[in-house]
């Protein structure tokens, strides 16, 4: 399929989730951030009217959800015009914030807007553990306040956080206050090394086999709460649910970068995934729909076939895929093999032959 797709085939192929940096521009100086956030909004973020262009682009071949991010979108004083002009096109408008922002009349304007979903991001079970990975004092209570004004105005709120070294072992109690709290979902996002990230590796990334324990405990906890967990930038959760589950469990495949899932700069540059900084196209100079049906990147890695080493021989890469952006951090090469990965492969027959 590698660059001969027909018309037909890209078509089975939509986007069903756009994570769209509004600005690289933050309140908070997190450790591990993709983007290395600064203090001043750049003049190369899209303006308003370029970002109801690029909505215009998307709406006219596809409805996804559309989750507007940064930095810290809410410091743009236009996010609430932008996420209401793309509900009015139909568009599901999430926010991901790290609720530091979220006083009683932003919540307000949260509901008003059309904004159906806030994800607040908590990286530690207590004030020391996320202050000192988000650099702020004071960040924990203000971001759980957030959450207290999100609630009072009926906002559905998942918690997300980041997996590392200083809080794998606080990863139950953050699972408990976010069922204590109300949350609809915890979603966790396993280190991907690349912006800020590449500085902290050594110190954070959690070793592969700690990886493997962590996704194991997740599934087990999937089975008795109320909420929804979900595993991101940990396509082998995947493997580990076709593994214990017969496969009744992978819905879906890890690895959705290019084949379901892409993000979208602040520039309006198009990539895979927020991790993976091999460029797609730019929304600006290009259609949206001609980035994703034609872009060369897109198309490797709609195609299994084209991994590398142990994950292109791997029973288990068609629900899994291994992380492409792990992988070209690690070695340059998106479709080498899945580094933070124990699995070895242990027959060659394909999942589509079993």
């Amino acid at each position: 399929m590698h660059g001969n797709e027909t018309a037909q085939d890209s078509r089975q192929f939509v986007p069903r989730l756009i994570f769209w940096e509004l600005t690289n521009a933050c309140n908070l100086k997190c450790v591990h951030c993709r983007a290395c956030p600064v203090d001043e909004r750049s003049p190369e973020d899209m303006t308003t009217e370029e970002s109801k262009t690029f909505i215009d682009q998307i709406t006219s071949f596809v409805k996804p959800a559309l989750v507007l991010s940064g930095g810290e979108p809410l410091v743009r004083p236009d996010v609430f015009e932008i996420a209401e002009y793309g509900a009015s096109k139909g568009l599901r408008m999430l926010l991901a914030t790290n609720g530091t922002m979220v006083i009683p009349e932003v919540a307000q304007r949260i509901v008003d807007t059309g904004i159906q979903r806030v994800s607040i991001s908590i990286d530690g079970a207590n004030a020391a553990s996320h202050d000192s990975f988000r650099r702020i004092d004071g960040a924990f209570e203000q971001a759980w306040r957030g959450v207290a004004n999100l609630k009072a105005v009926g906002v559905p709120f998942q918690i997300n956080t980041t997996v590392a070294k200083h809080n794998i072992d606080e990863i139950p109690d953050i699972l408990e206050m976010a069922i204590r709290e109300g949350a609809v979902a915890l979603h966790i996002f396993l280190l991907v090394p690349t912006g800020c990230g590449k500085e902290i590796a050594d110190d954070e990334m959690i070793d592969p086999r700690e990886y493997e324990r962590i996704l194991n405990w997740f599934y087990e906890r999937s089975k008795n709460v109320e909420i929804s967990l979900k595993a991101t930038c940990a396509p082998h959760y995947f493997r580990i649910m076709r593994q214990r589950a017969n496969g009744h469990d992978a819905i879906t495949k890890g690895c959705l970068a290019g084949s379901a899932v892409c993000f979208v700069s602040h520039k309006g540059e198009v990539y895979p995934c927020g991790y993976l900084p091999v460029s797609a196209g730019n929304v600006r100079r290009t259609h949206f729909k001609t980035i994703w049906d034609d872009a060369e990147v897109f198309k490797v890695l709609r195609d299994e076939d084209n991994l590398q080493g142990k994950c292109g021989r791997c029973e288990f890469r068609r629900v899994c895929m291994g992380c492409r952006a792990r992988a070209y951090a690690c070695t340059g090469n998106y479709l080498a093999p899945e580094p933070y990965c124990v699995y070895e492969p242990g027959v060659t027959k394909r999942a589509s032959e079993r």
